[in-house]
């Protein structure tokens, strides 16, 4: 007879819905104030991996689809990126 409290297992491992380690998209919307040269050197200068060639890549898929993931990863990275590209003018979604 102990006084321990009992763990209930972990239901999933990474990946499965509602773990800590889940990864999360950030996705821009387009707008009306925003030209395709000035989304592609904001996306490039704060997402890794993204140059300007990369930028204009999704600059266009934002304006023919209305909407575009641009990085995916962990939250806490994810978190900053989406707040520094609100931040310099660009329309976001609720990180996913």
């Amino acid at each position: 007879m102990g006084t321990e409290t009992p763990v209930k297992p972990r239901e999933g491992g990474p990946g499965a819905a509602g773990g800590l380690g889940d990864p999360v998209s950030i996705v821009v919307l387009n707008d009306d104030h925003n030209t395709f040269e000035g989304v592609a050197r904001i996306l490039s200068r704060f997402l890794p991996g993204v140059d300007y060639a990369r930028g204009m890549s999704l600059a266009n898929e934002i304006h023919t689809r209305g909407r575009a993931r641009v990085w995916r990863g962990d939250r806490e990275p994810a978190e900053l990126y989406w707040q520094q590209l609100r931040d310099s003018g660009l329309t976001m979604a609720p990180l996913e």
